[in-house]
Order: structure tokens, then C-alpha cells, then sequence
């Protein structure tokens, strides 16, 4: 069921400036994107010269919130098109005081054009849209023409953290990294019945673990 459009949504988008970047482009070919210079000057966004993580479809924002306030050594960039929940997961950072997370409005087609090259030591894909139908396959976040967009802005020894609930993307996505040279490792097929420790649960996670779903996880290094 679609959320039901926000009260002064645009309202209070506009009002988001201290924690919201806007993409500017989102017309353009996704191949034009790049030629499009609107980099983000990571120091400038959030006053200091802490490492950045970026996390790809953050939703309300349970994740990214968390993320912040368990790393304050670190800094989180959330990257979320839609904006009935983006506003949400700004009002709960503002709410949590918050001063090491920012959010930026738009799709993953176009960060070559606002991440610049080996400046993201993390990347998150927290159950991304499996879009299961073939001829959507483009849209996966970990088909190729996305990898290489997350290999320009991971550092050397940057990694991917992939979770989902749905087996077939899963298998897809070791597919994918393998093909494009990511190493994987810490696979997991039953996230929550294993020995990983630190992980941070998702709205979604929540919802598909209590049905009984296993959550699937990997890492993928350059």
C-alpha cells in the first residue's frame, strides 16, 4: 500500500535545508550524469573531516539514525528519492539531535555526479527493491552499471554491505560482484541465526524477519 502523501510535505522538504541536499538533475540520461559537477564538499556538509559512509535507499531512516548515533566517529550520507519518507528519517535525526548524518534527495543513477571519486569508505544497501521482473534488471542496485558507479566512490578499501530478505536477488547480487571483481566474504544466509555481531536492524528487516524470512547479508571489497 503507498503511504499517504505527507501534510505540507513540500513545506517541510524545503525547510530541511540543514540536513537535506536536493539533486538538481534527475532529467539527464543517467550516462550524462557525470558530466554534471554538483560534488558534494564532504568537510563543508558536515564541518568536519570525519570518514563518510554512504547508505543507497535509507527510507524512514531507522538505519542511517542508528548508524549515526553508534558511530559519532564517523560520518553518514543517506541517499533516498522518495520524499513522503524522507521526511520522516530527517525529522527523526532532528529529533535524536543528531549532527553526524546529511540526506540527499535522488536516485543512485546520479551520485557520479555528486560523490566524487574514492572519497565513500562504506556503502550500504539495506533491502534494496529486488525488482523481480527481467526486463527491470537495469534497476537492480547491484547490477553492474551500478557497481561500477559504487566502485568510482568506495575508496581502494572501501566496502559494500548488502542486505535483503529475497533469496534470488541475493543470488543475483553474488552473481554481479563476482563478475565485476568484488571480493565477497561474511556471507550470510540466515543473518539473524548466525554469529555475526553489530548488526543494525531495518524497518524492513523487522517486518520480513518476524514473517519468518531469513535475511541474507554479504560484503563486497574492491
Amino acid at each position: 500500500m503507498r503511504m499517504k502523501r505527507k501534510k505540507n510535505l513540500d513545506e517541510r522538504i524545503n525547510s530541511a535545508s540543514d540536513y537535506l541536499t536536493i539533486m538538481k538533475n534527475e532529467s539527464l540520461n543517467y550516462n550524462d550524469a557525470v558530466n554534471e559537477n554538483h560534488i558534494i564538499d564532504f568537510e563543508e556538509l558536515f564541518g568536519n573531516n570525519k570518514p563518510v559512509v554512504l547508505e543507497v535507499g535509507s527510507g524512514k531512516g531507522q538505519f542511517g539514525c542508528t548508524y549515526a548515533k553508534q558511530n559519532p566517529d564517523k560520518n553518514i550520507l543517506c541517499v533516498e528519492r522518495n520524499r513522503n519518507v524522507l521526511i520522516l528519517a530527517i525529522d527523526s535525526a532532528r529529533e535524536m539531535g543528531l549532527e553526524n548524518i546529511r540526506f540527499l534527495c535522488g536516485t543512485a543513477e546520479y551520485l557520479p555526479s555528486y560523490i566524487a571519486e574514492n572519497s565513500v569508505e562504506e556503502i550500504y544497501l539495506n533491502f534494496s527493491c529486488p525488482f523481480p521482473k527481467h526486463k527491470h534488471i537495469a534497476h537492480r542496485l547491484t547490477n553492474p552499471r551500478f557497481l561500477e558507479i559504487f566502485r568510482n566512490v568506495l575508496k581502494p578499501d572501501g566496502v559494500i554491505c548488502q542486505k535483503t530478505d529475497n533469496m534470488h536477488f541475493f543470488e543475483y547480487s553474488i552473481e554481479q560482484f563476482s563478475a565485476c571483481n568484488f571480493k565477497l566474504s561474511n556471507i550470510s544466509l540466515d543473518l539473524h541465526n548466525s554469529a555475526f555481531e553489530g548488526n543494525i536492524v531495518t524497518e524492513y528487516e523487522i517486518k520480513f524477519a518476524s514473517q519468518g524470512f531469513p535475511i541474507y547479508r554479504l560484503e563486497a571489497r574492491l
